[in-house]
């Protein structure tokens, strides 16, 4: 009888792991899915959220999760984290469109080490032990990769801005839902926080004069499958079988697969400092994850 349990272990313990992998790299495809959309940057971000809530709305049934009855305060507070996150997704995509993806795969990333800075300041501390290295590596590699855009050109530096914003737009969304995701569960979250998301970006895609509808829907389509359901969906099922550190280095294989489809789809080419810039701000991620005050 044990030896059949003894052998099905490891296979259960490799399900986790595959989910993790494989929610970052679906996470990591989005940014060449909004590159070959044939609508706005905005308007892409809206389809990604939008045609995506059917799908978080049925799980978060599957799963139990109610999604009437919660209290308006709570209503509230999830409405405005999904306001960060839309403004997040506008911010995010239209970098994007001006900088490589690998940049822009990190800088979106960002969040972890912005939420440690934060936590700086919530405890009024300075860094310490781990943390130190994190903030000098973070700041050493955002500065050889921004300057390595500004030699292609500024146009790719302003997209390492907007796409570091949408990552202190992604903080937000996770300081605002912070206490909402011990009632609320994360199905029903995604729901409620979407529906505003999806609100914010369409407001901002009609703001911009973007075209909304696509002559091609696969490469929305496939966003939304790749981002807010497969790669959510995985990473809400891999991450509580995970240390921070674990997630962490998992966390580095996005840039990886992002710079790769840059090369592949836009002949988009790393030099050696680039390497050393993404090297730096992955372990500073890294770093984050495992020594962030609030966790």
């Amino acid at each position: 009888m044990d030896a059949p349990v003894s052998a099905s272990a490891p296979r259960v313990r490799l399900l986790p792991l595959a989910a993790l992998v494989a929610g970052n790299v679906a996470l990591a495809m989005g940014p060449w899915f909004v590159r070959i959309a044939d609508t706005g940057p905005v308007a892409t971000g809206f389809w990604r959220v939008a045609l995506a809530l059917p799908a978080l709305a049925l799980l978060a049934r599957a799963n139990g999760q109610p999604i009437g009855g919660l209290p308006r305060k709570t209503l509230l507070v999830v409405l405005l984290g999904g306001l960060f996150f839309g403004l997040d997704v506008a911010s995010w995509h239209t970098g994007i469109g001006l900088t490589r993806l690998a940049n822009a795969t990190l800088f979106g990333n960002a969040g972890s080490l912005i939420l440690m800075a934060w936590g700086f300041i919530a405890w009024r501390r300075l860094p310490h032990g781990r943390e130190w290295p994190a903030m000098i590596a973070a700041l050493a590699g955002a500065a050889i990769l921004m300057g390595r855009s500004f030699e292609i050109s500024p146009r790719t530096l302003l997209g390492d801005w907007f796409c570091l914003l949408g990552g202190m737009l992604y903080a937000g969304y996770l300081i605002i839902l912070k206490d909402a995701r011990k009632t609320v569960g994360g199905w029903s979250l995604l729901t409620w926080s979407g529906l505003a998301s999806a609100a914010a970006l369409m407001t901002v895609a009609l703001i911009a004069g973007e075209k909304i509808v696509p002559d091609d829907w696969r490469p929305v389509v496939g966003l939304a499958i790749s981002s807010q359901i497969v790669g959510q969906g995985l990473l809400v099922y891999a991450l509580r079988h995970f240390t921070p550190l674990v997630i962490g280095i998992a966390l580095l294989c996005q840039p990886a697969v992002a710079a790769l489809a840059g090369w592949l789809s836009f002949g988009e080419v790393l030099s050696p400092m680039d390497f050393v810039g993404i090297a730096l701000v992955g372990s500073a991620l890294v770093l984050a994850r495992i020594s962030s005050p609030q966790d």
